[in-house]
Order: structure tokens, then sequence, then C-alpha cells
């Protein structure tokens, strides 16, 4: 039967979540870590030049109904570095349900330096606060018609809706540690149009640290964690740890504890241009197969060559 593989992802959404339909997947590690801008409006404009990135996740899985994400977004600082700007496409699908987010954000950023009687010519890393807000709209689509349960009055219409949303983000970076809270949608579907739809607000928190290796610092180590909490669902957490050498070559990896094992590999090319491919290995009793996907990120000005 073609459509079974879907109809069984279908049966255990609606199994845990009946009446509770979510917003949006948690990222792979490699998107997230490499595109923070997608779950946190603060991160808009953070580096000094523009930077547009493109990300795509389980595109090409073989596992009919499996889920599937496409993102693209781009962000930049104004003529004043206190400003930042940005906006993106996010795309979710698992089996028939779709949620496609148009978004843009604003981030107000506050620079301060904690070590006093700093002399003027010394060279450091300042200590940076931002604060973002992301307003946008969700277009979720259910076609449960495809289908074809004829004899289930929960599944004899297709469900449309469109959701405004309304995020806000927090971020404190300084030369090694850094951490940020989000939520990229406060309202929950209390602005749908469509009363069927319950969507749950998601919240991050993330922490991450860094650290050279080397006198010449040839190689960077940087560990990092992500929680995820989402009202109805058990926390989630991501353990990440991720190598650069020589600030071209970037290997990683990472525990999600769904019960989920990622690796990525990358590369810097041309200064400007960054590829990652991440691979994504369920564990268990998991109905959901191994995932691919690629993050391809262009940064304009100095790319990537100060890159942390």
């Amino acid at each position: 039967m073609r459509n079974y593989p879907a109809i069984v992802v279908l049966l255990i959404v609606f199994g845990l979540y009946f009446n509770d339909i979510h917003s949006q997947q948690t990222p792979s590690f490699s998107e997230y870590n490499f595109n923070p801008f997608i779950i946190n409006s603060a991160y808009a404009g953070f580096e000094n030049s523009a930077e547009i990135t493109m990300s795509t996740n389980g595109i090409v899985n073989q596992f009919d109904g499996s889920p599937r994400s496409f993102v693209f977004s781009a962000n930049a600082p104004l003529n004043s570095d206190k400003i930042g700007l940005g906006g993106g496409v996010l795309r979710d699908q698992i089996g028939v349900t779709s949620i496609t987010s148009l978004y843009g954000a604003y981030s107000y950023k506050i620079y301060f330096d904690l070590k006093k009687d700093r002399p003027a010519w010394e060279v450091f890393t300042e200590n940076v606060i931002s604060f973002g807000i992301t307003a946008g709209m969700q277009f979720y689509n259910d076609n449960l018609l495809e289908l074809g349960i004829d004899d289930d009055e929960n599944f004899n219409q297709n469900i449309q809706a469109v959701i405004p949303t309304i995020g806000a983000g927090f971020l404190w970076n300084n030369e090694q540690f850094y951490i940020g809270l989000s939520s990229p949608n406060l309202l929950g579907s209390r602005l749908s149009n469509n009363e069927q739809i319950q969507l749950k607000n998601t919240y991050y928190a993330y922490s991450g640290y860094r650290f050279f290796t080397t006198p010449f610092q040839k190689v960077l180590v940087k560990p990092s964690i992500l929680i995820k909490y989402e009202q109805g669902a058990p926390i989630q957490a991501d353990l990440n740890t991720s190598i650069t050498y020589n600030n071209k070559l970037e290997f990683g990896i990472g525990f999600r504890t769904t019960s989920t094992v990622n690796a990525l590999i990358g590369f810097y090319a041309l200064k400007n241009l960054r590829f990652i491919y991440n691979y994504n290995q369920a564990m268990g009793n998991s109905l959901l197969t191994s995932t691919h996907g690629v993050v391809l990120s262009y940064r304009f000005g100095d790319g990537f060559k100060n890159n942390n």
C-alpha cells in the first residue's frame, strides 16, 4: 500500500497530540548552530556583514511521509552596528501535514566591556547583549483526503489555517561563551482563522563555549547544548560538539534525547562560502529512518575569515 507509511506517521502524531498540532520540528544541530537566526531573532545582524543561508533536511528520504524541511533566511546589520534586520521562509512537512512560515526580524544590540580601566590601545572582543523580535505568518495545511480514509469523520476534509505569529529572543555573547533564549511564536494559535488548530508555544534555551586547543589557534572546539520546551511534550535536549581546523574544515557529533545521533562535516571555501553536510540517525524503535541534510551559507564582506 503506497500510502501506508504516511498513515502510520499521521496516526502517531494524532495519537500523541490529537488536538495539539505542533508548529515546527526542531532543526538539526547543524542548522541552528550554523544559522542561529532561525530560532532566535536576536541574532539578526549579529555578524559584521550580511549573510544568506539555505538549508534542507530529509529531502532525499525514501520513507514516504518522513519529515522534510527547507529554510531560506537572510540577515544583516544596518549602518549602525546596533541594529539588525532579517527575514526568512521555513517549510516543514511530515506525512500529509505541511507548515510554511514567513517572518521578519529586528534586533537591537548593546555593547559593553566587563574590564575596567582598559588601555585604549588594547585589542579585545566586546561583550554583546542582543534583543530581538519577530513577526510573521504561518500557513498550515493538512491534506487528510489524500489518506483515503472514508469511514472516519476526523479525516473527511482537509484542514487549512493562516496563523499570525510574534516571537522574541535574547542573546549574550563574548569571545568564548554565549547563551540564548527565544520563542519564535509567543501567541500560539490565538489569532488563527481556524479553531481546529491548537498550536503550543515553543521555547528554546541554548548555550555554548569556544576554546582553542593549540597555541597557534588552529583547532577550535565548540561544545554546546540546546533545550526545547513545548507544552504537552517531553523536554528535549541536544548535546553537541564541533571541531574546526584552521578555519577550513569542520567536524561535529551530537545526541538528541529523542534518541537521535547526529554527525556533520563541512568546509569553508573562497572565504565567503560555507557548506555543511549533516546526517541524523534515529535509534531504538523509532519508525523514522536516517535523514540527510545540507546547510549552505554565503557571508559578504570578510566572510568567514575570522569565524568562531
